[in-house]
């Protein structure tokens, strides 16, 4: 019934040997949470030293836009970064639903060159691991790191539905079959419990207005990614442990099934859920990227 005992919920967490004072908002507390995106949250203290400085571009995932990094990217401007979050094909103010994996990979592709960006720190959540492991093999010499963030690793050959539970990939491919579009709509209670099962009622039900359906096709596209294997980049996979969306156990987690497909890897862990965390705290998650991505 649960994806973790209850007992990993209550610190000190078994993989963690401290905690700074401050560092740790329990994911349950009844404190306060940001709204709108770009407001630092309720007495959430980071007492860290000065951070290297980084240029970071970030890649949402599934039933989300770009707005999806409003906060991170705050917060990460906050402490100097550079941070870019590019639409892609598809998605945000693109009307057009029927696009493939590859117009997903070349609208950042493109974003990345126009920009003439260098060093950069490749972030990838949730669908958007495949579409930075696409971009890694056209741009490998712009990137300085790539970042997993509970996202997928896809094997050559592999698409993301082929990762998803019997169960869970039937139920995607009716919800597709019903639309007359080609795209998927998460219904809420899905949503509720797999997306956002930290949240609040009121904060899920306000994260589940800004979603919209989801292209079905780059879901299904299986993925050439032989090149993908070759590449020296360093990656990192961050890992947040109350993320609802694969049980882990039955074979299908993030990690360590997504993560062991990197290689050599650094892993940081948070206590998050899949986007609950972007909305009520950003500058955590915007730490933990900061400490995948720096030297």
């Amino acid at each position: 019934m649960f994806s973790y005992p209850p007992q990993v919920h209550y610190f000190p967490y078994p993989d963690c040997r401290f905690i700074l004072q401050g560092y740790y908002n329990a994911p349950y507390s009844p404190g306060g949470w940001p709204w709108p995106y770009d407001t630092r949250e309720v007495e959430e203290n980071y007492l860290l030293p000065p951070q290297q400085l980084l240029t970071f571009v970030l890649v949402h995932g599934s039933w989300a836009d770009a707005h999806f990094w409003d906060g991170i990217a705050a917060e990460l401007r906050r402490s100097g970064h550079t941070v870019y979050a590019p639409e892609y094909a598809g998605h945000g103010d693109d009307p057009n639903k029927a696009v493939t994996h590859s117009m997903i990979t070349k609208s950042v592709v493109d974003f990345i060159t126009g920009m003439n960006l260098h060093e950069i720190i490749l972030v990838g959540h949730s669908f958007g691991g495949t579409v930075i492991q696409k971009v890694a093999e056209q741009v490998p010499d712009r990137i300085k790191r790539l970042v997993f963030w509970d996202a997928f690793v896809l094997r050559d050959g592999e698409a993301a539905a082929d990762e998803l539970p019997p169960a869970t990939r039937q139920g995607f491919e009716q919800l597709r079959a019903a639309s007359h579009d080609d795209t998927i709509m998460l219904p809420f209670p899905l949503f509720r419990d797999l997306f956002v099962n930290t949240a609040t009622l009121e904060v899920a039900k306000q994260i589940y207005e800004r979603i919209t359906p989801e292209p079905a096709k780059p879901l299904f596209e299986k993925l050439d990614l032989k090149a993908f294997y070759t590449l020296p980049t360093p990656k990192s996979y961050v890992f947040f442990y109350q993320d609802n969306v694969f049980a882990a156990g039955e074979g299908y987690g993030w990690y360590p099934r997504m993560s062991s497909r990197l290689g050599l890897y650094r892993l940081i862990v948070g206590d998050g859920d899949h986007m609950t965390d972007s909305v009520t705290r950003p500058a955590m998650v915007a730490q933990k990227l900061y400490e995948a991505g720096r030297d």
